[in-house]
C-alpha cells in the first residue's frame, strides 16, 4: 500500500510502498510504534513512541499542524477502524508538505 515517510533531516517527503506493519518500523528505524490521527480521511501518523527518549539516536524533529511534535522519521498511511486496518494514504505529498513545519 501507498505511504508517506517524512525525514526531518533532509526535510523530505517520500512515496514508498508498504507490505505489512514490520515495514512500518524498517522504514521509520526503531519498533516501538505510535500513530495519531492527523485528518479526516484516516490517515495516520506513524512515529516512535521513545523518538525523544533516544537522545543523538534520531536527527530533526517535524510537526503536523496540532499533533505533537515527532522526533526522526514519521510515516503517514491511510487507515480504517481507528487504525486497525491499513490502506493506501489519502494526503498527496504536496498536502502533506504544506501541514509540516520542521523544528
Amino acid at each position: 500500500m501507498k505511504a508517506l515517510l517524512i525525514d526531518p533531516a533532509g526535510q523530505t517527503i517520500e512515496a514508498v510502498e508498504i507490505n505489512d506493519p514490520d515495514d512500518i518500523a524498517r522504514l521509520i528505524g526503531f519498533d516501538t510504534l505510535e500513530s495519531d490521527e492527523i485528518g479526516p480521511d484516516g490517515d495516520r501518523l506513524y512515529f516512535d513512541e521513545e523518538c525523544f527518549l533516544r537522545g543523538d539516536a534520531v536527527s530533526g524533529r517535524f510537526q503536523i499542524e496540532g499533533v505533537a511534535p515527532v522526533a526522526g522519521k514519521g510515516l503517514v498511511i491511510g487507515s480504517a477502524d481507528d487504525g486497525k486496518t491499513l490502506r493506501d494514504v489519502v494526503s498527496t505529498t504536496e498536502q502533506l508538505a504544506s501541514r509540516i513545519k520542521y523544528l
